[in-house]
């Protein structure tokens, strides 16, 4: 199925790019563009696309607020954060609008449309530095239980910890297949797998514990981050 896209920012050079990379894919449509959060709202009313791809920083209504406004629509899209700025305050500020994720305008247009894929899917996607720092608030604000955790992610395969490592990193199953070179239903397996031996819910929590635990660090360094979960 296309994906339908509005793109909105108030550089209408940011938008032109944008609409140019994104048509070079049968895989999306971008059905309006819009100059602020409020025309946001009125091209997001007006078209109903599957996904909004939000600047934050704009005159008039701002990107988070316009997120807010679209989460009241009876069949609100998803909307997908590309901003310029990283800050703690602006990444909280669209999450708790709504937004299903947050990147940065330096990413390749493989990076884009592999991220509308995944928030048209229901997924969240975050910039590597965004979602480091999203995981280490995580880690202090609800700690996973330490205790008898290192033994269970011991008791893993090697399979088992280098795909918790990848999901802590934020590899969506398609990238941790292509990385380590495994069929797809492979991945879905180990990471089912993975989390019921560690008793936990969901990717998120996965990610903590690869955080916790130092496998995100022994897999790509101290400094490493996480792009989709």
């Amino acid at each position: 199925m296309t994906i339908r896209v509005v793109i909105v920012d108030d550089q209408a050079i940011i938008r032109s790019g944008l609409r140019m990379m994104l048509e070079t894919s049968d895989d999306f449509e971008v059905v309006a563009e819009a100059v602020d959060g409020a025309d946001a709202i009125i091209q997001a009313r007006t078209h109903r696309p599957d996904i909004v791809l939000m600047d934050l920083r704009m005159p008039n209504v701002d990107g988070a607020t316009a997120t807010r406004k679209l989460m009241e629509m009876p069949e609100p899209p998803r909307v997908l954060v590309l901003s310029t700025y990283s800050a703690d305050g602006q990444v909280f500020d669209a999450l708790n609008a709504g937004a299903a994720g947050f990147l940065l305008k330096d990413l390749r247009g493989e990076e884009l449309f592999s991220a509308l894929h995944v928030v048209a899917s229901g997924g969240r996607v975050f910039a590597s530095d965004v979602l480091q720092n999203l995981v280490r608030r995580a880690v202090r604000r609800m700690p996973v239980r330490v205790h008898g955790l290192n033994a269970k992610v011991a008791a893993l395969s090697e399979s088992e910890r280098k795909v918790l490592a990848l999901v802590g990193m934020g590899m969506t199953n398609e990238q941790i297949a292509k990385e380590l070179h495994l069929a797809g239903a492979s991945v879905k397996t180990y990471v089912s797998r993975t989390l019921a031996k560690l008793g936990l819910e969901n990717r998120t929590q996965a990610a903590v514990v690869a955080y916790t635990v130092g496998l995100t660090r022994t897999a790509a360094g101290e400094d490493a981050a996480a792009d989709t979960w």
